[in-house]
């Protein structure tokens, strides 16, 4: 028998679209979003000034805007954000979820597959939890099932020198899911491909940093998070299948470029002052060893992206030393209660020399 009173959380799924009708990311994903499993939902897609007929496409689906008038709305309402310009992920969702009123975000990508019933077991384990600030489900590779993907697999780890890698994924090599983490864990950052957040928290803590553009501004936001106490968790009861390289091509330079220079800036605002520079200078030199494996193997183009990070990465430091500091005083306004910062999650050694020497391929398989 169910309480009538019982109040059941707001969920807003945010999908983030720009040209997704190119890729017929849209059409061939949108229809297992629609069937989610949840009572009182909301599915938003904020359109990032596409220049192909996504709009158009859209409000074909029953996609209204936000400031029309409807009498009677569906169970599950379909609404439509359209952005100025193209603003990419982080400014992008930063604009769309000010304008959406909801006790939880579900950030999802538009190359994403998703089950029936993927929402409730996370939003029933972050009701149980207020210490919970965000959650990923289990990703899977959507053109091999089998497999992880890339983009947070089982739940997002660092190691000693701030380098992201998952249960399931280290670096480029991904293993075959066979439940060898299908376990509860607390994580150290959830993927942006599928991300569970507290409304609240995303606007209090200061919301993605719009510098960064793409790439590792959900490290950083779940780093904060962290900072402030709170925690980060897998839920491997719901999963979803992730295409993977939507924003840009696996190996496209610009997306070396971002991930070179926004792993800087995050190592920089989140890291301890009395380790800082220290982690920065280890930094650096193992970024030039990674700058000469690139020239070894004639990848010029990733060498030349190599340099331009480190260069755009010194030019802001005036902005990111100021952005350390504004986002301290959120973290301090707002943690969960003190002492701060949680480090589950973080690897003690290095995972760069646990797979390029010693050959470690597998979250299992490294060394404790």
């Amino acid at each position: 028998m169910t309480d009538n009173n019982i109040k059941i959380p707001k969920v807003a799924i945010v999908i983030l679209n720009y040209n997704g009708m190119k890729d017929n990311y849209l059409e061939t994903f949108l229809p297992s979003v629609y069937r989610s499993e949840y009572p009182n939902l909301a599915i938003y897609v904020a359109d990032n000034n596409s220049t192909d007929n996504s709009v158009e496409y859209l409000k074909n689906q029953g996609f209204i805007s936000l400031s029309e008038t409807i009498d009677n709305l569906p169970t599950t309402p379909r609404f439509l954000i359209e952005l100025e310009k193209n603003y990419w992920f982080a400014a992008g969702y930063n604009r769309a979820l000010k304008n959406i009123k909801a006790d939880y975000y579900i950030l999802l990508n538009s190359d994403v597959e998703v089950s029936s019933n993927w929402i409730n077991p996370i939003i029933n384990l972050m009701e149980e939890d207020h210490q919970i600030a965000a959650c990923q489900p289990k990703i899977r590779m959507y053109k091999n099932k089998k497999l992880f993907e890339h983009a947070g697999a089982s739940g997002g780890w660092i190691d000693k020198w701030g380098y992201p890698f998952c249960r399931g994924r280290v670096f480029a090599e991904v293993e075959e899911d066979k439940g060898q983490y299908d376990s509860l864990e607390e994580i150290f950052w959830a993927s942006g491909a599928a991300l569970f957040i507290r409304s609240d928290l995303f606007h209090h803590i200061g919301g993605f940093d719009e510098a960064y553009q793409a790439h590792m501004e959900e490290i950083d936001l779940c780093w904060r998070l962290k900072r402030a106490n709170y925690k980060i968790i897998f839920c491997p009861e719901s999963v979803v299948w992730h295409v993977g390289g939507g924003t840009l091509p696996k190996h496209s330079p610009h997306k070396a470029f971002l991930n070179f220079r926004n792993s800087l800036a995050t190592i920089y605002k989140n890291t301890d002052r009395k380790k800082v520079n220290q982690i920065i200078l280890i930094r650096l030199l193992l970024d030039a060893i990674a700058g000469l494996r690139f020239l070894l193997q004639f990848e010029f183009a990733n060498f030349w992206a190599l340099i331009r990070a480190h260069r755009s990465f010194f030019s802001q430091y005036k902005y990111y030393k100021s952005k350390r500091k504004e986002e301290l005083i959120l973290i301090e306004k707002y943690c969960y209660q003190k002492p701060y910062f949680r480090n589950s999650g973080v690897y003690p050694k290095s995972i760069v020399w646990q797979h390029f020497i010693k050959g470690k391929n597998a979250f299992d398989k490294l060394d404790s």
